[in-house]
């Protein structure tokens, strides 16, 4: 159960990082603060349900694209996500695939790397305590 509830922080807290370094760094993509936790979380969601369907379908009818399941499961999120008022907006078809690459790039590396932090340092706890 706590592996479970620390892969939904981490998938929280790098949906965040993913969407403010995008704000920050691409100049068509704007988050309203009013609907940032929204923007967050129905992202997060949205990439959790559509990444094995995406993933299932590219398998059974275009495995040619299973590579990009990740990056088709995150654009579809923020579309998805700056469907909702007071969130995510984006400026245009650039934006939108650099947003989506940017995007992409941090949660897939928070993915692979905070488990890492966070497991190497329970496992610690659980030698020292023995």
């Amino acid at each position: 159960m706590l592996r479970f509830l620390i892969r939904i922080l981490i998938s929280l807290v790098t949906a965040a990082l993913g969407l403010l370094i995008a704000m920050w760094i691409l100049p068509g993509f704007h988050i309203e603060w009013g609907g940032f936790l929204v923007a967050i979380l129905v992202f997060t969601v949205a990439q959790a349900v559509l990444a094995p369907f995406i993933f299932n379908m590219a398998r059974k009818y275009a495995s040619a694209i299973l590579g990009g399941i990740g990056l088709v499961s995150t654009f579809v999120a923020l579309l998805i996500a700056s469907l909702f008022p007071s969130g995510i907006r984006v400026d245009d078809a650039v934006t939108w695939v650099l947003a989506t690459l940017v995007v992409w790039i941090i949660t897939a590396l928070g993915a692979w790397l905070l488990p890492l932090v966070f497991l190497k340092r329970r496992a610690g706890d659980r030698t020292s305590a023995a």
